[in-house]
């Protein structure tokens, strides 16, 4: 893989105010690259949803930690990686599936990861129970800039 142009990486509790902490870091990162607010509405959206499912599946009554690393790739290209060290996932497959849920009390649409490849051009998911799941996001923006941010 190609070296990114810029990078960030955050570390945050499993809380519910840091999703949208998350979203909007990630949103502010991202902004550098002049995409349409439609583009930026797409992954702040991809951002939320899997960080909610490391808050409310992968630490479901804990708290533990959250990763988002952020990269910006020649050409619009975008790379996120959200990663838990939670309960993992048993079959990622399954858990891919659009309406599955292991949330027993209903209050889930089941609907997280098939929200996520809406909005990005791809998405993928390494997990092992007990181990935690990292969830990987990319999409290629067409940047109304043309110029993207060089190094310094």
């Amino acid at each position: 893989m190609k070296k990114p142009l810029n990078e960030m990486t955050l570390v945050f509790w499993s809380r519910s105010a840091n999703e949208g902490f998350s979203r909007a870091a990630a949103a502010a990162f991202f902004s550098q690259l002049d995409p349409t607010v439609e583009e930026l509405a797409d992954i702040k959206t991809a951002v939320s949803e899997a960080v909610t499912n490391c808050i409310v599946h992968a630490y479901r009554d804990t708290l533990g930690k959250i990763k988002l690393t952020a990269r910006i790739y020649e050409g619009g290209g975008v790379y996120i990686q959200i990663k838990d060290s939670g309960c993992g996932i048993a079959d990622v497959k399954k858990a891919m599936e659009p309406l599955f849920t292991t949330c027993e009390t209903g209050e889930r649409a089941g609907l997280g990861f098939a929200v996520m490849q809406s909005f990005m051009d791809k998405v993928s998911v390494r997990s092992a129970p007990g181990k935690g799941t990292t969830v990987t996001l990319r999409r290629t923006l067409s940047s109304r800039g043309a110029d993207e941010p060089q190094p310094r």
